[in-house]
């Protein structure tokens, strides 16, 4: 920002969004004078408030005397004023405790971390799963449906499964079937997708020549089961929790948002906006890009294992939610899902 507010305006402006964030309503000079401890008159208080409005941190609703924090108001008490503490051990513990209370694996891991991001924070909870591309292929399986067509199955060490059905020109049998995947498990397993890719290419360059039509054909099957895998899922739990907030007390813009979240490849979109490993990241309003959630903020963070990223998770809600709690509960949540993963595949 271009312009470093006085101690004065940053405490006023503090004040108001803090106020705000209890409760949507404007904030007037009454309030901030009780809160401030700033021995400031009311009208002095009105001209910092007025000051801040010029610079663009802060609007007036309506004709209310009271003002509430614009987007550019939240950021900057985000990059500049907050205050934000690490979780309790009491809280710590609370999430650790959801995670050992059953034995989750696979898919379900990611949909209980949504459950409990959910639960913790009282907004959405998010989970993108790890992108196909980037985990560690198990094993591949070929099943044969019908003439000409073959379900590809892929699982990674993570326990998730991609499955694609392709056409292919020749009729393979089962059996046939099976010893083109034993093949290709023979040198790919324990190779993340992209670099099984990677060698697939490599191999069909080498075996150009060569006349073994086993190794020509499971190539051109690997080929294509591989050719287009940049999956990942998202899970997003507690949708119920926003309907008591009142910027969400307008229908048809929940109804818009809603389809929003339905939406993977709006959802996956924004999952690369915040794939960059820098821990949390915040998009408040409009910064997130999708316009339909102009009335949220997303806090997220990366997870993963064995220093590689895999995913981000992430919790949805208003503007005006309380970030000195989420930013706190989406890194530690982050950092527990990344330990779980590493125990669990290494």
């Amino acid at each position: 920002m271009d312009f470093f507010p006085s101690e004065r305006m940053r405490r006023v402006l503090e004040i108001v969004i803090e106020d705000y964030i209890l409760s949507p309503e404007p904030v007037g000079s009454r309030t901030i004078s009780k809160k401030s401890n700033l021995n400031l008159s009311p009208a002095t208080i009105r001209n910092i408030m007025s000051d801040l409005e010029d610079l663009g941190l802060l609007s007036q609703p309506y004709t209310s005397a009271g003002r509430i924090p614009t987007e550019k108001g939240l950021r900057f008490y985000i990059d500049s004023i907050i205050n934000v503490h690490e979780l309790s051990e009491l809280e710590q513990q609370e999430i650790r405790s959801k995670y050992l209370s059953h034995l989750i694996e696979g898919p379900d891991l990611f949909r209980e971390t949504s459950r409990i991001l959910s639960s913790s924070s009282h907004y959405l909870g998010i989970v993108w799963t790890p992108r196909m591309s980037s985990v560690v292929l198990q094993h591949i399986e070929f099943v044969k449906l019908r003439r000409h067509l073959v379900l590809t199955i892929l699982v990674s060490t993570t326990g998730l499964a991609h499955n694609r059905i392709i056409e292919m020109e020749e009729n393979f049998s089962q059996s046939e079937l099976d010893d083109l995947s034993d093949y290709l498990n023979s040198f790919l397993t324990g190779l993340t997708l992209y670099q099984v890719r990677e060698k697939l290419l490599e191999q069909m360059r080498v075996a150009k020549n060569a006349y073994d039509r086993l190794l020509e054909q499971a190539l051109k099957l690997g080929e294509k089961a591989f050719s287009s895998i940049d999956d990942t899922d998202v899970f997003i739990e507690g949708k119920t929790n926003i309907l008591n907030e009142l910027e969400f007390s307008n229908v048809s813009r929940m109804t818009d948002l809603f389809r929003t979240f339905e939406e993977k490849a709006t959802m996956v979109k924004l999952l690369d906006k915040f794939m960059d490993p820098k821990g949390v990241q915040i998009a408040i309003g409009s910064e997130s890009q999708v316009q339909e959630m102009e009335t949220c903020s997303l806090v997220t963070s990366t997870y993963g294992c064995a220093g590689q990223v895999w995913g981000a998770l992430g919790v949805i809600g208003p503007r005006r939610m309380n970030y000195s709690k989420i930013i706190p509960l989406v890194d530690y949540s982050a950092r527990l899902l990344t330990e779980i993963l590493d125990r669990h595949f290494h």
